[in-house]
């Protein structure tokens, strides 16, 4: 009997817990009725274009917890904090081109002449539900707060993990942004959270939404997966493109390698700049992260003539060493003859203009 009182009272915690805002929302009504009509809804969930297990056959989920709880890198944290530069958020571009300030792992605010988009906005401690579980942020990220965004024209969400979608810093952001774009499904996070449904666009792969006269954002297909609870795939996950009349940008997210990169070069290519992930990446989940070389090799199939690497100098959430990802994407874009940019944290890219390549993570 007391065993079985345990069990009724674990299950009401975990059901109270897993409630919580934090966690946001399934999709239901009209916004599920579109999932489950999309040619990638098979079998209660969200595809990938390509069969992706997350793990390789014979490797089992415990397998990958115990190496990751046990077969730690000494370097996988930085031992002094990161350089930056500190931004001018509000400014104005001081040129035609577009501009681009990266703050750590996959966050980025870009300027397009009035424009102002930010991408995967994530300044909370850690990319997980609660504070005192998961990575923390390294030494020397925290040099802007969600607060400082203010007069966002654009959030952009590309999908619902926590070290992309977090819950503080869209609570503080989003009531300042005129506009939201992301993913379906996405939408039933936020409006759980309380932001008004009619500054929502959620995208399935190939919609667009014309944001202004002169600018346009595309979902594309990307190699991934999604959920903040315990089921998975049932918001989409994207890629997207963002076109400009004179400019054209890649805004990857998280994707593992696949032949989606050279179709999407093909259909909408070729891009100025392409910002892709780099980092996190594991031969246990070897599907849905890229390892640094295949991130040169996407960007190629892009036929992206510059690219910046993100989804690292923030946050460990693999087992390589902290700055493994930036070290091997800029030996391997020298070896394919790829133009990289590598600006250093808050620092901004003018692009054509001002493409900082130095390696700051190494002084």
């Amino acid at each position: 009997m007391i065993a079985l009182y345990t069990i009724l009272i674990l299950t009401v915690l975990v059901l109270i817990i897993t409630n919580l805002p934090v966690f946001g929302r399934l999709p239901r009504g009209l916004r599920l009725d579109k999932i489950h009509h999309l040619n990638n809804y098979r079998d209660g969930a969200l595809q990938n274009e390509s069969f992706t297990p997350m793990q390789p056959e014979g490797v089992s989920f415990f397998k990958v917890l115990k190496a990751f709880l046990f077969d730690k890198h000494p370097n996988k944290i930085p031992n002094k904090a990161l350089k930056f530069t500190q931004p001018d958020l509000d400014g104005k571009p001081s040129s035609a081109a577009p501009e681009i300030i990266w703050f750590g792992h996959s966050s980025y605010l870009i300027k397009i002449n009035d424009t102002r988009i930010l991408v995967d906005p994530v300044f909370s401690k850690t990319p997980s539900p609660f504070s005192f579980i998961g990575s923390k942020a390294f030494p020397g990220t925290s040099f802007v707060k969600a607060k400082d965004f203010k007069n966002i024209d654009v959030l952009l969400i590309t999908h619902d993990h926590y070290d992309h979608l977090d819950y503080e810093s869209i609570k503080i952001v989003a009531p300042n942004v005129k506009e939201i774009v992301t993913s379906i499904g996405v939408g039933a996070h936020l409006e759980r959270w309380g932001i008004e449904s009619d500054k929502i666009k959620e995208l399935c792969w190939t919609e667009s939404a014309q944001v202004n006269a002169n600018l346009k954002f595309t979902a594309v297909p990307a190699r991934h997966f999604t959920g903040r609870k315990f089921k998975r795939n049932q918001t989409l996950w994207s890629a997207f493109v963002l076109q400009h009349q004179e400019w054209k940008l890649f805004l990857g997210g998280d994707s593992g390698y696949d032949t989606h990169f050279s179709k999407i070069g093909e259909e909408y290519g070729p891009f100025d700049l392409a910002l892709l992930e780099c980092g996190q990446y594991n031969a246990y989940w070897p599907h849905i992260h890229m390892f640094p070389e295949e991130t040169v090799q996407a960007a190629i199939d892009l036929k992206a003539e510059v690219l910046m690497p993100v989804h690292w100098a923030k946050f460990s959430l693999a087992m390589h060493p902290w700055n493994e990802p930036i070290n091997r994407v800029v030996k391997a874009a020298a070896e394919k003859n790829l133009k990289i940019a590598t600006p250093q944290l808050g620092q901004t890219l003018i692009l054509n203009s001002e493409m900082p390549v130095s390696k700051w993570w190494i002084d």
